[in-house]
Formats: C-alpha cells, structure tokens, sequence
C-alpha cells in the first residue's frame, strides 16, 4: 500500500467499512495512481464526476496535486460524507449534489471513473459532448469505462456489476457499456489528441483509460 493511500484512506477511520473499502480500493485499483500521475503537473481546477464519498479528491492531495477540486455526486449521502471526512480535511475542495448529465459550468480538467455505463447511449453521448465544451486549453479529461465487447474481462465486469449494484452501493437500473467507437467520436480530432490504453491493472475486469487533451491552440 502507497503512503498516499495510506494517507488518504485515514479519511475514513471513522467508520470500519469506509475504512476498509478506501484501504482496498486505494491499494488494487489502478486508475488512482493514473489520474495522480497524468495530471500531476497541471496546475487547472479538476472536476470529479461521480466522485463518491471523495476518495480520490483525498488521493490526489495525498499525492501532492494542490489544484482546486470540486466534485460531483448524485448521492446526496456519499456527499455528505465527502464534505465532512475530506473537505474538511484539504484546502481546495468542494463536494457537490450533482449529475453527470447537467454539469456546472467549468473550465479545466475533468475525471470520469466508472459512471458512463449507468447511462443510456443517448445520455453518454450527452455527457461526453459537455465534457468536451469544458476541457480547458492544454487540459485534458481522463475517462475510465468498460467498453462492449465479446473478451472474458467484459463478461467478468457484467458479473461484478451485478453483484455490486445488489449490495445498493450502487445505485441505477441497467447498465449500457458503450464501445470505444463511440466514446472517441465525441472528441473531434482537430481539436483533441485521444489516446485510449487498457487500466485493468490486477484486476480481470475489461477497464480502459481514455485520454482527451485539448491543443492549446483551440
């Protein structure tokens, strides 16, 4: 375990299972060093789409990214609880009851973990298109999704959704994984440099990272 997952899931000792889960999901899940890597040097606001109970907010900090952070949540509790474990523990944070499908007006640069399967494609495309409008010049937005198609690691992810959403951890209806045709579309390349790699890291679930950066130039 990293000394900023460590760090940040002190956050949560508060609560056995807070704590537990920040532990595990700080130490296997590999999209938080990710994001604390790639934006490590930018110093834009960032906006954390479906950020939870703002654990990742709390590994950035701990990673050493002071850039203002406001996070977004439609779970009115999981807000409360990152307002009051995490907020109020770093400068620069916010927590918000939000939705990924009417987001605030911003400028900088954006994260989306695993929330664009719980929309239909009409509303994902929707999404991405508003994500698009607020990547800053030289910024960038980091997607992480599980793309449709026919490998074990998909079937895998529909399994491990399943069991989650029947804990109630997650809340939503049917899940609608897009493909990567689809997310990449929404970022016109004359405007956007798109790199896409798998960030399944230990794990066997069919998780990739796409990586839109805005040119400084449009």
């Amino acid at each position: 375990m990293s000394p900023a997952a460590l760090r940040a899931s002190g956050c949560f000792q508060s609560s056995k299972f807070l704590h537990s889960y920040s532990r595990g999901k700080t130490s296997w899940d590999p999209a938080y060093p990710a994001v604390a890597s790639m934006l490590g040097a930018s110093r834009l606001p960032i906006l954390d789409i479906g950020c939870g109970i703002g654990l990742l907010a709390a590994f950035l900090r701990e990673s050493g990214l002071t850039s203002p952070i406001t996070g977004i949540e439609p779970d009115v509790e999981k807000v409360s609880l990152a307002s009051h474990l995490v907020a109020s523990r770093y400068p620069g944070l916010s927590f918000v009851a939000g939705d990924a499908r009417a987001l605030p007006a911003f400028s900088g640069n954006l994260v989306l973990l695993d929330i664009l399967h719980y929309m239909a494609p009409p509303e994902q495309q929707q999404v991405l298109q508003a994500v698009a409008a607020r990547i800053a010049p030289g910024g960038c937005a980091l997607i992480r999704t599980t793309f449709r198609d026919r490998s074990w690691r998909y079937f895998a992810t529909l399994a491990e959704e399943a069991v989650v959403r029947s804990t109630g951890w997650i809340r939503g209806g049917r899940c609608h994984f897009p493909s990567r045709t689809e997310v990449e579309a929404a970022f016109p390349k004359k405007i956007f440099r798109v790199q896409t790699r798998p960030l399944w890291g230990k794990t066997p679930f069919n998780s990739h990272l796409v990586e839109i950066c805005r040119t400084l130039t449009n």
